[in-house]
């Protein structure tokens, strides 16, 4: 796009920092073989967010063949100025056409973002189904959590990544460039792809459903194609490429801060956490190179805060060192410290009083479970002893805003339990007003944070039904009704719609993908965003598509039956996650694995346990 067009372009569009590029650390590069598109379903703060695209960028433009260029879904209004001059979108580096690139990649973070990749590759004029694209067209791959359930975008794409993209990426490359040098066509390309671990090639596999519409199985084309795709498990995390020099944004991001990835992995075992199943097993970035990398960072950016970056801070085996650490290096220079993801049984107290004594900020913690026989349930290994321990110790130290995620509709629950977390805020805000003034804050800002249950692919709750809509809502009037007096509380709660919809296109099969094309043809696009979801798009087309969402949602899968996803191997296995189910059931919680091995991994223990 030339200068005059982008200029009067970002004249009349709200935010223009969303698409001008040119940022602190940004990567000019002009001159190389290759050129891979990083593109991020959604708009540039929440991109720009990601921790996962940022290195890969990094990873992808040290190699000396490979430019790599960044492009975000665009607002609504840059989409229709865009559309009215039939322009395509463009990167922000060069602000080239999307359809000039060699490879365009999307981050699969959350299901709500698919039809963003659909309205990305149509503004740019490149067709939406693999089989639609030519030996000229770009290659479409994908990457990213969403990835361990492919099918509902596997008509979309060419390649999908699973595991972790820092390995993934440079294979990519490598064996894409081989065959550019030797002439291969595409499909020759993509053979050589699958037989390496974590690339699925949705073309060569085919699902079967029967008679009545229930999915039997998936049916491998290629001979050379290996019957399960297996995750990619990166076994050095310490000595993996990382960011670089951080790119700095012009406008706020959604974490407008310096991203420290401490650990990946968790060994909590929390039934209903995807992430915590499918990014086993631990592996740890020694404090040395956390340390290192901080120093990098703070100089390259300019930053003053830290984010203490994994599934669950507290649980780093060297936690309270390296917070004091960076906060005794970086005191002269006002570097504060969050912990965005602490566990409320993490033994944290002198941590918090330094962290406080830096910058005034909130502290979140997740009992998920107002109930200790909930808690059991989805192996929310927390008391509320925990819990209380927990907000006196931020309540004594400074701290006077406290967020809680709870979660309704998990499996067994009653309104019993659905109380409990009305009454645990009761607790909680008695607690903090029975304190000295001199002592707490000067008032309480406690919010209850209420999402939906999503049964997730990989963790022992795959089976299992969502409530459906109006039970939600019931649930989430009755908790908002019992939350009515209580001093210093703010309820917030998730719209329900979204939540339905996120159920669908984690556990649906490869019958979505036309259900996903039919909504977004129907104007559906920045669903995750409450004023653009249009739910009739997608209703519209489900009835087209003579599927319903109730099939995805409120039905319970019997454990022996085949699901979508039963041909992507993440590694955990099933009997584990079928065993992790029944204990559910009977409320019997399963140890941490730092206490000793749980047996996810089956017979291949040694090849994942023990490389951390």
């Amino acid at each position: 796009m030339d200068k005059n067009t982008l200029s009067e372009l970002l004249s009349k569009v709200e935010k223009p920092a969303r698409y001008i590029g040119g940022e602190l650390n940004m990567t000019s590069k002009t001159d190389a073989d290759y050129s891979f598109a990083l593109c991020f379903p959604d708009v540039y703060e929440i991109g720009m967010s990601h921790l996962g695209s940022r290195i890969l960028y990094n990873i992808l433009n040290k190699r000396t063949d490979t430019i790599c260029e960044r492009v975000y879904a665009p607002w609504i209004d840059m989409e229709k100025l865009l559309f009215e001059r039939s322009l395509p979108l463009f990167s922000l580096e060069t602000k080239r056409d999307l359809n000039k690139f060699n490879i365009i990649g999307f981050s699969l973070l959350y299901e709500m973002s698919y039809t963003g990749i659909l309205n990305m590759l149509d503004m740019s004029g490149i067709p939406l189904r693999s089989k639609d694209r030519g030996e000229e067209m770009p290659l479409i791959v994908c990457g990213g959590p969403c990835a361990c359930n492919p099918e509902p975008i596997a008509d979309f794409m060419d390649v999908v990544m699973i595991g972790d993209g820092e390995e993934l990426c440079d294979t990519l490359m490598d064996i894409y460039a081989d065959s550019k040098r030797r002439g291969l066509t595409k499909k020759e390309l993509l053979l050589m792809l699958s037989k390496h671990e974590g690339f699925y090639i949705p073309a060569f596999y085919e699902p079967i459903y029967s008679g009545s519409g229930n999915f039997l199985r998936i049916n491998k084309l290629e001979d050379e194609a290996p019957k399960k795709a297996k995750r990619c498990i990166l076994k050095n995390l310490d000595t993996a490429e990382y960011l670089g020099e951080l790119i700095v944004p012009y406008m706020s991001i959604v974490h407008d801060r310096v991203p420290l990835e401490i650990f990946r992995g968790c060994t909590r075992g929390c039934r209903f956490c995807q992430a915590g199943f499918i990014y086993r097993p631990v592996r740890e970035r020694k404090r040395e190179t956390l340390m290192k990398y901080a120093r990098e960072l703070i100089d390259h950016t300019g930053y003053d805060e830290i984010s203490l970056f994994s599934l669950s801070s507290g649980d780093y085996s060297e936690i309270h060192e390296l917070v004091h650490e960076i906060l005794d290096e970086f005191s002269d220079q006002d570097v504060s410290i969050s912990l965005p993801s602490l566990r409320v049984d993490s033994l944290l107290k002198e941590d918090l009083e330094r962290i406080q004594s830096i910058r005034k900020s909130g502290l979140t913690l997740a009992p998920e479970a107002g109930t200790q026989r909930l808690r059991d349930v989805i192996n929310k290994c927390v008391t509320e002893d925990d819990i209380m321990r927990s907000v006196s110790d931020a309540f004594e130290s400074g701290w006077h805003g406290v967020k809680l995620y709870f979660m309704l509709g998990l499996p067994t629950e009653t309104d019993e339990d659905i109380l409990a977390i009305a009454e645990l805020a009761r607790r909680i805000s008695r607690l903090f007003y029975s304190m000295p003034k001199e002592k707490r804050g000067k008032g309480l800002r406690l919010t209850v944070s209420v999402s939906s249950f999503v049964p997730k692919p990989f963790t022992p709750f795959q089976w299992v039904a969502q409530d459906d809509i109006e039970t939600i809502m019931r649930k989430q009037r009755l908790l908002k009704d019992a939350l009515k007096g209580i001093r210093g509380v703010e309820y917030q709660y998730h719209a329900v719609y979204t939540s339905e919809l996120e159920a669908v296109l984690a556990r649906g099969d490869r019958r979505i993908s036309n259900v996903i094309e039919g909504a977004y043809r129907r104007g559906a696009r920045l669903d995750s965003w409450d004023e653009c979801f249009k739910r009739e798009a997608y209703t519209d087309a489900f009835i087209e598509n003579g599927l319903t969402m109730e099939q995805y949602t409120t039905r319970v899968h019997s454990l022996d039956e085949p699901l979508p996803w039963d041909h992507i191997d993440m590694v955990v296995t099933k009997d584990y996650l079928i065993n992790e189910y029944k204990k559910a059931l009977n409320e019997i919680t399963t140890k941490d694995c730092r206490e000793g091995c749980n047996g996810c991994f089956g017979d291949r223990y040694a090849d994942y346990c023990k490389i951390q």
